[in-house]
């Protein structure tokens, strides 16, 4: 059954006017925030209940520690009533019983907890019920992190021995320049990192009316409803929900930079960028579109008709925007030759200098709108990437009408819009860049 509903699913192709199916919208009373979408092609339903807890919010000297409480909120959970206590697992094997998912994450701005259950009704409310422990009586035992600390550090000084992940971690700490975004874990900070630090943050962070919970599935409004309260039940509601304190904002380079870091490897990995815009930013179409043109269309782009396809310094080389609830960075990538290296940061810094200055032909914008717009479809043609459009919506405080509109939005984009944001938002004279590699 379970393989039936995933083969389903993975085949089932929504049509654009899919993107009309509405969003619901309401405020629970312990001031959580509910987007359901009812997709009624298959008997299931997702759940991603988002709270600020991401890796911004880990503090000084604990970086990892949002990644490390996600990861271990699936090690236990506490006994409530007249259930018993489960062990790693044993809550492993309850979920694997239900034929459900959950699944806790952490990135830069938000820490989600996604559970897939099919809607079968014994199975949903067993699912909800367990899934609602785990959202607030999760254990983080001591010994389950000491082992998972030294496998994490590991792993670290494991990716200290590959260039393109030294490469591209220079570049983060350069451009987000003492931003949280910047800020990777280490051996020093996970060691710093116990147990009780991870409960601390979760009660502090994990509080209803903080929530943002996205639905995708075969359920309706009233279910749904009764639904996100049995998940936040046990959450702790009293008294006001303060706000959280404000984050910097990532802060624009004031002038151009180089960072060389010499290491004994094949190829010189070559990172070329700057903090770009929040995902809120009133540009930021013109700027994905625009950059489509850029870098972001492969074989069609700018950067590599000139950087690989006339003159063959590298077989890759790319561009995109990674904007979040800060500024995300502008970043321009390619390998190339150490010998080539010079050439190919002439070829590429040039390039983008020239866009920003002229912006794409009109040509150029109807080529990406074709393609963006034709391929708009293929972004909703599953219950997960119907949540994925959903949760960003709901993170980022989107129009609900969002994805109705894109296409029209995209669409009545021209040549100068696209060069004005790029102009606007892009500063060639300020960028870093980051070259790794053998001298040449």
């Amino acid at each position: 059954m379970k393989k039936y509903v995933f083969a389903w699913l993975s085949c089932l192709l929504l049509s654009p006017a899919m993107a009309g199916i509405p969003i619901q919208f309401w405020v629970l009373d312990n001031g959580a925030k509910v987007y359901l979408m009812e997709v009624l092609n298959l008997p299931m339903v997702d759940f991603q209940l988002e709270f600020d807890a991401g890796s911004r919010r880990d503090g000084k000297d604990a970086s990892g520690l949002a990644q490390a409480t996600a990861m271990m909120m699936s090690k236990g959970i506490q006994a409530l009533g007249s259930l018993p206590a489960l062990d790693e697992n044993q809550l492993g094997e309850a979920w694997a019983d239900l034929g459900a998912i959950v699944i806790a994450n952490a990135t830069h701005d938000r820490m989600s907890l996604s559970l897939r259950s099919l809607t079968r009704p014994e199975l949903l409310e067993a699912a909800i019920e367990l899934a609602s422990r785990q959202l607030a009586f999760p254990v983080f035992p001591a010994g389950i992190w000491q082992t998972e600390r030294e496998r994490w550090i590991a792993s670290i000084q494991d990716s200290d021995t590959k260039p393109s992940v030294l490469a591209a971690r220079a570049f983060a700490q350069a451009v987000y320049a003492g931003h949280p975004y910047g800020a990777e874990p280490t051996a020093d900070s996970l060691r710093k990192i116990d147990t009780e630090m991870m409960a601390e943050f979760h009660a502090r962070h994990f509080v209803p009316c903080r929530a943002k919970i996205s639905i995708v599935g075969a359920i309706g409004r009233e279910q749904a409803n009764e639904m996100v309260e049995q998940l936040l039940a046990s959450l702790p509601s009293g008294g006001s929900c303060e706000l959280l304190p404000l984050v910097q904002e990532v802060k624009p380079l004031e002038q151009v930079s180089r960072v060389d870091i010499p290491f004994e490897s094949a190829q010189a990995h070559i990172f070329i960028g700057q903090p770009g815009i929040p995902r809120q930013h009133p540009d930021y179409l013109p700027l994905i579109v625009g950059n489509y043109v850029l870098g972001g269309g492969g074989f069609v782009s700018r950067l590599t008709e000139q950087v690989r396809e006339k003159r063959g310094l590298s077989y890759s080389v790319y561009s995109y925007f990674s904007p979040g609830q800060h500024a995300g960075a502008f970043t321009v990538g390619l390998q190339t030759r150490p010998d080539q290296a010079e050439q190919a940061i002439a070829v590429a810094s040039r390039v983008v200098s020239e866009f920003v200055q002229n912006g794409p032909t009109e040509q150029e914008v109807q080529a990406a709108k074709n393609f963006l717009i034709g391929g708009f479809a293929l972004r909703l043609d599953s219950n997960r990437k119907l949540m994925d459009n959903l949760s960003n919506i709901a993170w980022f405080d989107l129009p609900l009408d969002y994805l109705d509109h894109w296409t029209a939005l995209v669409e009545k984009l021209t040549a100068a819009d696209i060069q004005q944001a790029f102009a606007r938002n892009l500063q060639p004279e300020h960028m870093v860049t980051v070259v790794l590699g053998p001298a040449p």
